[in-house]
Order: structure tokens, then C-alpha cells, then sequence
């Protein structure tokens, strides 16, 4: 019973309290990017509709939130030890947190609650900036387009989208775009201030005025960009591809993006609380990472992918998108990559990475240390957000990485 209160009742309670902010917390603006800078992240990532624009992603009235049961073992958890990867140190999963900046962690087995804590400023209720786990979301939505057979994946993107004809996505098939395979002139280096990725955030944001010549959206960016080579050799990590994804989906689905996850995922399973997305000045959502959403919905998210889809009684994704996901990845495009040096052995699928290890883990990324990492061996779901101050994952994955193994194996045994 206590459990249920957790669940169900006391979400409701902390609703009418706020996070124990100070008038100190930097909080940067939008104008000027100051609301992503590693001081101000902590309060941006759980209040990014106050600096952007966005769209609801409704729970819907249809449904009461689908209880979880607990079989709480925290303690135990946070004790656990790993050794990071090229480390000789061995260190506890609760150091692993600090040391990953955590906002919250919610781990489940075989559907139960086992761990579920909360850090600094945030609440249970509250949405969270999940950054590149939003890709995830949408390349489940076009692969069950594409199970439906509303979507072709050997069609070229000019096929659906005549917009991008000339640019270089055009003769791009939309499974390159899905497998990230693209060969395009496209830096994603966080580091680099001149780097594409920045034109891009700057074309979406809607709280600066764009001069006349300039991309007036992400949908006007992505005719501007180039071809870089041959398309479906190499594995290129590029947001820009997602939201091409996200614009095939919408074409051929009829209706915003945001509709489509409501109507096919946030609606029919019992969530807590609305998702949202983050959208440009003309309202077209930021498809590869403006997706805000709690811990708890995300957990329930990554469970209905390790049981095939199905959630509750109900088929949500079909099973063959998640089957595809699981064992449909080609590895020799990512092992050519930087990425195989980083991450040998995985490989990369409708939009979610595969690691191919003994226990069929998959997961979904997001720089700052967002993830949805899903054990279908151990049984196990574990869904991290942060503020990590460095963006990029593969900084933190020698720590993150074993420190979910060693989960997985504790929940094993």
C-alpha cells in the first residue's frame, strides 16, 4: 500500500511545492545560449520551457497512471562496486552518480521498482531535458511506420520529402537516415564553436531574430546542408538526421510529431504526467533532442521496449520494431566510424544504439548523460538524466558503461 501512495498520491502532494532554488542559481537566457552553459544546466534541464517555445505531448484523460510496484534494494545498490573502464580503482555506483552529475535514477526489475532517487533540485513530477534520447522516440515512430507499411525504407528522402531534393540528403535512403549512414558536411563537435551543430541550434531557436538569408527553422537548415561522399559506408552520428526522420514521419503520418507520440505511445500507457517537446519559431518540433520527460514515464517507456512492445496487456510498438532494433543493426558501418574505436562491438539501429554484448543490452543517448539503458538479459531498465558538464557521452561511458553491468549482474544473480 505504501508503495502505491508513492506512485500515485505523492506526485500529486509535491506538485504544489517548487525545487529549492535560490536566487543564486544561474539560470542563463536563450538568447544568448547562456542556458546551456555548465553553470546554468542544472536549472535549464528541468525548466527548458521557460527558455523555449514548446508543444504537449497530452497524457490524455482516458487512463489513470499505471501503478509500479516496489521491491526497493537502494542500499545494496548504491554499495555496489565496478571498475571503470581502463581504471584500476574500483568505485560504488552511488560515486558513479556524483561523478555523472545525476538528477535522477530509476531502476526496475522485471517491472518492479528497485531504485528510484532523486538529486539537487528535482522532483519526481517534473520533466527533464532528455537532449539526443529523444532520437529513440523517433525512430520508434518510423519503424512502426515502416511495420505498418506506411513507410518505405528504400525510398529515397526526396521521395517524401521533394524539399530536400537538392540538398544533400536528397538521394539519401530513409534507412541510411535511420541508421545514421548519411554522408553529409556536418560537425556535431560540441567543442568546436564553428562547428554545423551550432548553426543549426541557432536556426531553431525562436527567441532570436533571424537576419533575412538565413535558415528560418531546422526544416529551412536542412535544405542548406551539403553531401560529403557516399551515402551507407560509414556511420555518421548527426542530429540533422533525426530531424529529417521527424519530417518523414510527420509527411507521412499526417499530423505533428508531437501528435504521433500522444496518439501512438504517451496516451495508451497509463503515464504520469505530459511530455513535451521544444519547437522553432514555426512550431515544427526539435526531433532529435527536445523531448522533456519524467524518470518514472521514461522507466515505463523502457520496460514496454524490453517486453517487445507490449505494456500492460496492450501491443503499444509492434514487436517486430523492437526485434529489428534488437538484431537488425548492420556492424560494419559503425565499426568503420570513430565510434567503433569507442564503442567496439556496437552497432546502431532505427535510431538506438545496440551493444551486441552477451545480455542484448540497447540503449538511448543523450549528451549530458541522459539514458534509457535496457538489459534484456537481466531483466532490467535503468533510466539516468544529469547535467553532466561535459556533453559528450563517450567522456563518461568508461564510468557509465560497467557501472550499468555491474547492475545487471547484481540483478542476475
Amino acid at each position: 500500500m505504501k508503495h502505491l501512495f508513492r506512485s500515485l498520491i505523492l506526485p500529486l502532494m509535491i506538485m504544489i511545492s517548487t525545487p529549492t532554488l535560490t536566487a543564486q542559481t544561474p539560470r542563463g537566457n536563450a538568447r544568448d545560449g547562456s542556458f546551456f552553459t555548465p553553470e546554468a544546466l542544472p536549472f535549464s534541464v528541468l525548466h527548458m520551457r521557460e527558455f523555449m517555445p514548446t508543444t504537449n505531448v497530452p497524457r490524455g484523460n482516458d487512463m489513470r497512471p499505471t501503478p509500479f510496484r516496489y521491491n526497493l534494494d537502494e542500499e545494496a545498490i548504491d554499495r555496489l562496486t565496478f571498475i571503470p573502464t581502463g581504471g584500476t580503482e574500483p568505485l560504488t555506483w552511488r560515486e558513479s552518480l556524483e561523478l555523472n552529475h545525476a538528477d535522477a535514477v530509476v531502476i526496475l526489475h522485471r517491472g518492479k521498482i528497485v531504485y528510484e532517487r532523486y538529486f539537487g533540485d528535482m522532483l519526481s513530477w517534473q520533466p527533464h531535458a532528455l537532449m539526443s534520447v529523444t532520437k529513440s522516440f523517433t525512430g520508434t515512430l518510423a519503424a512502426t511506420l515502416v511495420a505498418e507499411g506506411l513507410l518505405d525504407p528504400t525510398k529515397r528522402v526526396d521521395y517524401y520529402l521533394p524539399e530536400l531534393a537538392s540538398s544533400g540528403f536528397g538521394d539519401a535512403t530513409v534507412r541510411q537516415v535511420m541508421d545514421m549512414t548519411t554522408s553529409i558536411v556536418y560537425s556535431e563537435e560540441y567543442t568546436d564553436p564553428n562547428a554545423e551543430v551550432w548553426r543549426f541550434s541557432a536556426a531553431g531557436n525562436a527567441m532570436v531574430e533571424h537576419p533575412e538569408g538565413t535558415p528560418q527553422g531546422y526544416h529551412d537548415f536542412l535544405a542548406t546542408i551539403r553531401k560529403d561522399g557516399t551515402h551507407g559506408t560509414t556511420f555518421n552520428y548527426r542530429t540533422v538526421n533525426t530531424d529529417v526522420l521527424g519530417w518523414i514521419v510527420e509527411r507521412v503520418g499526417g499530423v505533428p510529431l508531437a501528435e504521433q507520440l500522444r496518439e501512438r505511445v504517451w496516451s495508451r500507457m497509463g503515464m504520469e504526467q505530459d511530455a513535451y517537446y521544444q519547437v522553432d519559431a514555426t512550431g515544427t518540433a526539435f526531433a532529435g533532442g527536445g523531448l522533456n520527460a519524467t524518470v518514472r514515464d521514461l522507466a515505463r517507456f523502457g520496460e514496454m521496449m524490453r517486453r517487445g512492445g507490449r505494456w500492460h496487456g496492450r501491443q503499444i510498438v509492434p514487436e517486430e520494431v523492437v526485434r529489428d532494433i534488437r538484431f537488425g543493426s548492420d556492424p560494419t558501418p559503425f565499426a568503420a566510424s570513430d565510434y567503433g574505436k569507442k564503442l567496439p562491438g556496437w552497432s546502431y539501429r532505427n535510431m538506438w544504439w545496440v551493444s551486441n554484448n552477451e545480455d542484448g543490452a540497447f540503449m538511448a543517448r543523450g549528451v549530458h548523460g541522459q539514458a534509457i539503458y535496457i538489459d534484456p538479459a537481466a531483466e532490467m531498465v535503468i533510466v539516468r538524466v544529469a547535467h553532466n558538464p561535459q556533453a559528450s557521452n563517450t567522456l563518461n561511458d568508461h564510468i557509465s558503461l560497467p557501472a550499468y553491468q555491474a547492475i545487471a549482474d547484481y540483478l542476475k544473480n
